[in-house]
């Protein structure tokens, strides 16, 4: 969708390796809501282009989410919510990770956006690059 996707300033890049994963998992840096779980971490230095601010994102739902159909309507639903949220209120030069939960796939959209804007705010990586208020 996008391995490499320009929003304004920012790119954003999608997380595919079980290493990065892990690597964001053991920054200790995240937050639980109804919706999702988010996991932040700064970008690797030695793989970050200093003149280039991205967004690293990844997604992921465990078996405990449901079958493979309901694991898949989460990451999509997630992924929808990235996209309208993320370019604007996500700081730069970090990775993050979206765990969906089960009750992600039952969750009205509008509380699922507020959920990420939450996660954002309590790992402290919420910015407002649009000109409304945040929330």
């Amino acid at each position: 969708m996008y391995d490499d996707m320009k929003r304004d300033d920012l790119t954003l890049v999608r997380l595919k390796r079980r290493v990065e994963f892990i690597r964001i998992a053991r920054s200790g840096r995240g937050h639980v809501t109804p919706g999702l779980i988010l996991q932040v971490a700064r970008q690797d230095k030695a793989k970050a282009d200093p003149s280039e601010q991205t967004l690293g994102i990844g997604f992921t739902a465990s078996k405990k989410v449901g079958n493979s159909v309901a694991r898949n309507c989460v990451k999509r639903r997630l992924r929808a919510a990235v996209q309208e949220v993320m370019h604007l209120r996500a700081a730069a030069n970090q990775d993050y990770v979206i765990i969906g939960r089960a009750a992600t796939v039952d969750r009205p959209f509008g509380d699922l956006k507020a959920d990420l804007i939450t996660a954002l705010d309590r790992t402290k990586s919420l910015v407002n690059r649009c000109c409304g208020a945040i929330g």
